[in-house]
């Protein structure tokens, strides 16, 4: 007699391989490749060519970087307008991110921008992703277009460059590249609370107007305020790319610490 419950999982499982090309890692021969290569984990194992999985059970690795399966997972990439929130719920009642996406599924912004703050924000239900990009030890570039009120002069550029004082700490050096008298593009990769507009006053000038531009390696200057799209996978891919060598450099600074 067929057993009914272990049939159900089997059609439930499929070959890794076909798996990762559904995912964007390319063709199938690609990703037997990858498999004989020795870059691919499921549950913590090695996997080989032949082997199968759930992608709503299992977990899967490729290099070391857990990659999303499970169906129902979305990505949008929001230019969220100045006057927006980026929370669900607004004691004042004002407009949220979240409502220039679709309701469902239920979704979260990845980080945050102030109210007055534009630009480009990631809204996911994908908590790992979401993870990757804000937890410190990743240390994902955010850049924005600054500007400020009056001329930032040398003295200024070169103290953002080096990190400035602020009341909850120093700042990380920043990436800084002055456009004009008053207006500069600066690159964190840290994420409290207000930092670019705190860190203007700390250098004695007040923001006009912030946006951000990239978020890692995710850029888009066609999309206008409040339009929102659907990251590609070659995005997701770069994204999990870029967070993975991160991770590789943060694991290689604190072996570093501890010879």
């Amino acid at each position: 007699m067929v057993n009914i419950e272990s049939f159900e999982q089997d059609a439930d499982r499929e070959r890794v391989q076909k798996v990762l090309a559904r995912l964007g890692y390319g063709s199938r021969r690609k990703c037997e490749e990858m498999l004989l290569a020795g870059r691919i984990e499921v549950n913590g194992s090695l996997a080989i060519l032949g082997d199968r999985m759930s992608p709503e059970v299992d977990t899967l690795l490729v290099d070391g970087v857990q990659v999303a399966t499970k169906t129902g997972l979305v990505y949008y990439l929001l230019n969220k307008p100045s006057g927006v929130v980026v929370t669900s719920n607004d004691p004042q009642g004002r407009k949220s991110a979240l409502d220039f996406v679709p309701n469902e599924p239920r979704v979260f912004s990845v980080g945050r921008l102030d109210l007055l703050t534009e630009g480009l924000l990631i809204i996911t239900n994908d908590g790992d992703f979401a993870q990757a990009l804000t937890h410190p030890s990743m240390g994902v570039e955010k850049e924005y277009l600054v500007h400020v009120d009056g001329a930032l002069n040398r003295s200024e550029l070169s103290a953002l460059r080096r990190g400035v004082e602020l009341e909850d700490g120093p700042t990380y050096p920043a990436k800084v590249r002055l456009l004009s008298p008053s207006l500069v593009k600066i690159t964190i990769h840290e994420g409290r609370n207000r930092q670019v507009r705190r860190m203007m006053d700390a250098v004695g000038h007040r923001v006009i107007r912030l946006v951000r531009t990239r978020i890692g390696p995710i850029v888009d200057d066609r999309l206008g305020p409040g339009e929102f799209r659907s990251l590609s996978q070659d995005e997701l891919i770069a994204v999990r790319e870029s967070t993975k060598s991160k991770a590789n450099l943060s694991r290689a600074k604190r072996r570093a610490a501890k010879e």
